[in-house]
């Protein structure tokens, strides 16, 4: 007798979840935003069911509320948001780079440079397209969730991954990486990938909070802090 397999729910609530975060990544739930079941049905691809069980997670994560007479609402952005999740982000990635700057192998820091010096060569040689700034948000995303989660610390890593999708709904409406700003944030994530080979703690650290304190600026509207430093990078 030939069997079927059928997804339980809970894996169903899993995929919807894991289609809602994508949405948000590639921009197509945007901030403030009013969505019906039925149409967040059909933009997850998912059974009604499943978003049913979803909403409940995505309202008490802060991502969506129910709002009367009106339905349901993506978060809105605002100052006290945008001040809270970087908040967050200092607090959590300065810890994580701390340990990282310890556990992290030579060949693996070499890998991840290699992988920041080709979108900068890429972007200077132009043009920088939607194709280039996918990647090198890809890139720059990756190194921040890398250091998160070689924390091995499975509550760490999931409060970090909400507030990142709170990051991004932030960039959404304030700033994206965008071709007049890769290429500086690229080379402050060498600057600090060069505190990282030469194993200095502290000036990891610094690095990264001077880094994170660039994007909130940006997102703020506001001058970018004062580069302290001069690095070269190959053409």
């Amino acid at each position: 007798m030939k069997s079927t397999h059928h997804p339980a729910p809970t894996s169903l609530r899993a995929q919807a979840y894991e289609s809602f975060q994508q949405q948000i990544v590639d921009a197509n739930i945007r901030p403030g935003q009013f969505i019906s079941q039925r149409e967040l049905m059909q933009l997850l691809g998912m059974p009604l069911g499943a978003v049913r069980e979803l909403i409940p997670r995505l309202e008490a994560e802060g991502l969506l509320k129910t709002v009367p007479q009106r339905g349901l609402q993506v978060a809105h952005v605002d100052l006290k948001l945008i001040n809270n999740a970087f908040q967050l982000r200092q607090l959590l990635e300065r810890e994580a780079a701390s340990r990282f700057v310890t556990t992290v192998s030579d060949r693996d820091l070499a890998a991840i440079e290699q992988a920041h010096l080709d979108i900068v060569r890429r972007a200077r040689k132009g043009p920088i397209d939607a194709a280039l700034l996918k990647e090198a948000t890809a890139v720059d995303w990756g190194l921040h969730d890398l250091m998160i989660d070689a924390l091995g610390n499975e509550l760490i890593s999931e409060v970090y991954r909400i507030n990142s999708l709170r990051v991004r709904l932030i960039r959404l409406e304030g700033s994206t990486l965008s071709a007049d700003v890769l290429i500086p944030a690229m080379e402050e994530h060498l600057w600090f990938i060069d505190a990282l080979k030469r194993r200095d703690a502290q000036a990891v650290v610094d690095r990264l909070s001077h880094h994170i304190e660039s994007a909130h600026r940006r997102v703020l509207g506001l001058p970018r802090p004062d580069m302290p430093w001069s690095l070269e990078t190959p053409e």
